[in-house]
Formats: structure tokens, sequence, C-alpha cells
């Protein structure tokens, strides 16, 4: 194990991530009714162009109006990329007016780092003129080429980063990919023509200590294609994956949940292996296979999981360590 080690960042649950457009107010309350564990409230492509203004009081007012931390919800604002006039005015008036109750700000089309640093200099000065208490978090969304060819330099960019998203449908754009439907695969390609884009933007992710959300599927009529690009993704490493229609909630909650005997095994692992500790050995057998630290690390990983959705059902805090 490398003497170089990054901390995880502010541990958060992320099985689903419900985009709720900033402008339709009337969805806020079914969000905030609804199962999913992360909901992010978007000023930027679910508002149009004439709307933006408008649409940034109404998230303020929600974020004021309704009690997101009681309901077990991480709660997000979507700003505007900084390549717009919306963007400044997105982060100032939403963190003065209701930044404590704001706990990320996801910026999309991050291309460099400096995309990162300049959102937390906002926060930074923000936060202190306003005495919010808590640090806000910050997650970006990887949606462009530019971004991709810098994902390793952009997880390092900020103590605030906690998360990266992949963005498929930009990221298509932007490749001049050829594509069926956004986040779907091309019958075309033999395989999954994401694979390479998840694989390396989740190990830059967990060389950082960053967490790796899975972007939107387009067709929410398609439960078995969303079941399949989830599970694609959760077999990479990611902890969670976009919803961009209710009925794709509970979809990503099944797929990123550990089934109970996973759990139940994880357990054992970590009980043997304890066991072994005691007697002076670094690895045991469990149902005829060799077990050792390797295994303990990944157990424990599943058993944090299962902790933290059993916290939430529970309506307690299940994660609440904080990166230095």
């Amino acid at each position: 194990m490398s003497l170089t080690r990054f901390e995880p960042a502010h541990p958060r649950l992320q099985r689903s991530e419900l985009a709720v457009p900033g402008s339709q107010p009337v969805l806020f309350q079914k969000a905030l009714d609804g199962e999913a564990d992360y909901v992010f409230l978007d000023l930027e492509d679910a508002v149009a162009p004439a709307d933006k203004e408008p649409a940034r009081k109404t998230v303020i007012s929600g974020l004021l109006d309704h009690d997101w931390k009681a309901r077990g919800k991480t709660i997000a604002v979507r700003v505007n990329g900084i390549d717009t006039h919306y963007m400044y005015r997105d982060v100032v008036d939403v963190v003065e007016q209701a930044g404590h109750r704001l706990d990320t700000v996801l910026v999309p089309k991050v291309g460099v780092p400096a995309d990162v640093y300049l959102v937390d200099a906002l926060l930074t000065q923000i936060e202190t003129a306003r005495r919010i208490p808590h640090r806000i978090g910050i997650e970006v969304l990887i949606e462009t080429a530019l971004g991709m060819a810098n994902v390793e330099a952009i997880a390092q960019a900020s103590r605030r980063l906690e998360a990266m998203h992949f963005g498929v449908a930009d990221f298509a754009a932007s490749l001049h990919a050829r594509t069926v439907s956004i986040g779907g695969l091309n019958p075309d390609y033999p395989g999954d023509q994401w694979h390479g884009a998840l694989v390396r933007m989740v190990t830059a992710c967990r060389a950082y200590g960053l967490r790796a959300i899975d972007g939107p599927y387009g067709d929410f009529k398609d439960p078995d294609g969303f079941r399949a690009a989830a599970r694609r993704a959760a077999a990479l490493g990611y902890e969670g994956k976009w919803a961009i229609h209710p009925s794709q909630v509970p979809l990503a909650n099944e797929v990123f949940t550990p089934p109970a005997a996973e759990v139940e095994r994880a357990r054992r692992i970590l009980l043997a292996l304890d066991e072994a500790a005691r007697a002076g050995r670094g690895a045991a057998q469990l149902d005829g296979r060799m077990i050792d630290a390797a295994s303990a690390r990944m157990a424990q990983n599943i058993v944090a999981i299962a902790a933290a959705i059993a916290a939430r059902t529970a309506g307690t805090p299940a994660l609440a360590t904080t990166r230095a």
C-alpha cells in the first residue's frame, strides 16, 4: 500500500439521484416525499433560457420552504456552466440566501481544475460573509472530452470536491459519438461504448477519495435498460445513478443496495478474519475459499453501505465524518 493516500470525501448515501427542474416547484414536494437518496434542483439544462432567473428564485424558495435534511435527503443545486452569464448569480444568490440549507453544488461541464477552483473561491467567500455553519460540498459533471482528458487533475482540484458524475449525453455529443439513446447501447458497437470512460472516471474518483455516480438513462419507459446500465456501473464501483423520472428511483435503489445475502457474507468475512487475527493468522478460509486483507476491505465497503441504508430508513444520520 502506498504511503500516499487521499482521505475519502464527506460520505453520503447516493444510490438514486433525482433531477428536478428548478422551474417546476410543483415537483419539489413530490421529490421530498419520494425515495431518492439525493435530489438536485436544476437550473441548467432542464430550464429554458427565459426561465433561468425566475427559476433561481423558485429554487431558493424550495430550499427554504422544505426540510430536505429531516427527510433524509442530500439536497443540491445544479448551477449553470461557468461559460454562461447565469453561473455567478446562481452561486451568489442561492448560497447567500439559502446556503445554510444546501449540501452540495453540482457544477456542469467541468473541463479543467480551474473551473472547480472558481466555484470553491465563491463558496468560501460567501460562507465567510454569511457565517454559514457548514462547508458546502462541490460535485462535478464530467461530460466533455476535455473534462475526461483532465479527469485525474480535476479530481484533485478542491478539498470541497466530493463526487464526479458521468454526463453521458453531452459526453456523446462532445465525442461526436453515434448513440441511439441517452445512456443506452449502440448495437453497432461490440459491447458498451461508455465502458472506457466509466472506468477512467471511477478510477480517478477512487484514487482521490471521491464518490463516482453514473448519469442518466434517457428512456424512462425502459426499466430493463435502466437496470442493465445501472448494473454495469455498479460492477465497476459506482455508488449510484441519476433518475430523470421518479419511476427510475426504485430501480436505482434496487441495483445499488447490496442484497441481504451479500451483506451477511461480508459480515461473516470480517468475523472470520477477526478470529484469524486473534489466532495470529493473516488469512482465513470461509466456505472453502481463501480470504485475506483485500477481502476485508471489500467486505467493509458492503457493510458500510448497508449501515447507511439502514440508518436512512430509520431516519437517523448515517454518515457523519468529513474529509479535513
